[in-house]
């Protein structure tokens, strides 16, 4: 780091974790630089308690995070003295809608009923509000950041100390705040610029990094996933169908893929106590155009999987030096509290309900459809392995023109999966003609490398599991609608239920066509396909 970089920039004070953060600002432009970093880590009902004697910098700090928050970096943001409450509106960011800004300064109140009479709790309801002198309000369960700054002129001339803590939920989001600061300024990347990008389904986030000098990375931001209410036999839901607990089941896979050949991406500084990685930037060129496959990006895909599935591949991976990563088997308990989310959140959506018999009766079938398969040698199953998630690279040759992206949730599983993952990908149109054209493919190249490779079989797998998949995702997206409020899952049905009608059409999965012609008939009366 520079001369310039370093008087731009807070001298920390090392604190244990349970401590304030305590920070030492040379200069105006660090306090502007601070303000900027912490605008990154609110979302709206956040509260920002900002304290201190007069002059000590609240305002300038408040407008700093303004101007982030707006992406409007020549806002004028004047002091609310006399005002007593300014409005703004925050961009949207990532996955973050646009929120109000609401900055007020309390000092000219006498006490909190004033408040009353001004409207604040209307005024701030849903939004990022920033208080000066929050010492004047009753006590809040919202978030709270809590910002104390004073002058410190033993420091240098303007310089000033602050101290931060977070109440009511705040304080974890501070500390990972804290984390990714590190992370940037120890790996080189603290100069950069930070991108949201688009985020999926999950409790993770993604941020390009892009350098004054146009270099870029990405940093992945995935906290342990923290256990959820128990939902059978005392276990969560995630443990019941084997999603990665922390990263350190990426960091694992990806090393694992790289040392094959495959195009993972590279790790280059990691924090995995809280769950920061930055690594490789692959782009965005993807395999799909306008919502259709572009035939040679997923020939080249389905060769990938083709490769990995004819080596031999240990169930335990390095993760660090005496950290080891074991790969869950994708066992039939999982896959059946997988389908089971369909008859409890896709029939609802679609207005109908199942009794109790005819609940059993779908768990027995999909038991005896399942069973067999489970008996199978498995191999690594990347369980995303599509579009979204894979990146195409035009510079690199062969198998490594495939990026991919998306394997925290690898398991133990029967290889079929990750190729009926590819080719019914739920946002992606693709016709059963070309479905058996690659299926076909991958059943080659299969041979090629074991003559012994059972084609029957196979075909039957991928049957059944496409339909499980399938019919997991329907009791996803319809959850997401419902219980998450993401109804823009739900422009994905149609798709999907025409990939089920397909697989249902399988002999092997005769019994649960029929099960479905009684109670979702219209799912079995859809095309199965062109």
């Amino acid at each position: 780091m520079n001369e310039d970089r370093d008087s731009r920039h807070a001298a920390e004070t090392t604190t244990e974790a349970l401590k304030p953060w305590e920070i030492v600002l040379p200069e105006e432009g660090a306090t502007e630089d601070l303000g900027a970093f912490l605008a990154g880590m609110l979302v709206p009902g956040d509260l920002v308690a900002l304290s201190g004697g007069l002059g000590g910098g609240k305002t300038v700090l408040a407008r700093a995070m303004i101007r982030e928050l707006t992406r409007d970096y020549d806002l004028e943001v004047p002091s609310p003295t006399f005002t007593l409450i300014q409005p703004y509106e925050a961009k949207p960011r990532g996955d973050q809608p646009g929120a109000p800004i609401v900055h007020a300064d309390l000092y000219r109140l006498r006490g909190p009923d004033e408040l009353i009479e001004l409207g604040f709790d209307e005024i701030t309801d849903g939004a990022i509000t920033l208080v000066e002198w929050p010492e004047r309000m009753e006590p809040r369960a919202t978030p709270i950041l809590t910002v104390e700054l004073s002058l410190r002129p033993e420091f240098g001339e303007g310089a000033r100390f602050v101290r931060i803590d977070g109440l009511n939920g705040m304080r974890a989001r501070l500390d990972r705040a804290r984390a990714i600061r590190a992370l940037l300024g120890r790996s080189g990347w603290d100069e950069a610029g930070r991108q949201f990008m688009q985020g999926d389904a999950s409790a993770r986030a993604y941020e390009r990094l892009v350098k004054p000098d146009g270099t870029t990375a990405v940093l992945m931001i995935a906290p342990a996933r923290p256990d959820g209410p128990p939902v059978r036999d005392g276990k969560p839901y995630s443990a019941i169908v084997k999603l990665a607990e922390n990263v350190d089941a990426f960091v694992a896979m990806d090393r694992g893929l790289r040392a094959l050949g495959f195009s993972a991406p590279k790790i280059y500084a990691e924090d995995r106590e809280q769950g920061l990685l930055i690594i490789e930037d692959l782009g965005r060129e993807p395999v799909v155009e306008n919502g259709a496959p572009r035939p040679e990006r997923y020939s080249e895909a389905v060769r990938l999987l083709a490769r990995l599935h004819a080596t031999d591949l240990p169930p335990v991976l390095p993760v660090a030096d005496g950290i080891e990563h074991h790969l869950p088997p994708y066992d039939l308990q999982a896959m059946l509290f997988e389908a089971e989310l369909m008859p409890e959140w896709y029939t609802a959506h679609k207005g109908s309900s199942l009794d109790d018999a005819a609940r059993s009766e779908f768990l027995a079938l999909w038991t005896d459809a399942l069973k067999d398969l489970l008996a199978e040698p498995p191999t690594w199953t990347l369980r995303d392995y599509h579009s979204p998630n894979l990146i195409w690279l035009a510079e690199r040759d062969g198998l490594e023109r495939v990026g991919v992206i998306d394997f925290q949730d690898a398991v133990l599983g029967h290889p079929a999966y990750d190729l009926a993952s590819l080719l019914q990908d739920a946002r992606v149109d693709a016709s059963a003609d070309f479905e058996l054209r690659l299926l076909g493919l991958y059943i080659r190249e299969r041979r090629a490398r074991d003559q012994n490779f059972d084609m029957q079989a196979f075909a039957r797998a991928y049957a059944v599991l496409a339909a499980q998949r399938a019919t997991k995702i329907l009791g996803i997206f319809a959850r997401l609608n419902k219980r998450d409020g993401k109804p823009g899952y739900l422009a994905h049905l149609p798709r999907i239920e025409g990939y089920l009608a397909r697989n249902l059409a399988h002999p092997a999965l005769e019994s649960l066509r029929t099960w479905h012609a009684r109670h979702l008939p219209d799912l079995v009366a859809m095309p199965a396909g062109d």
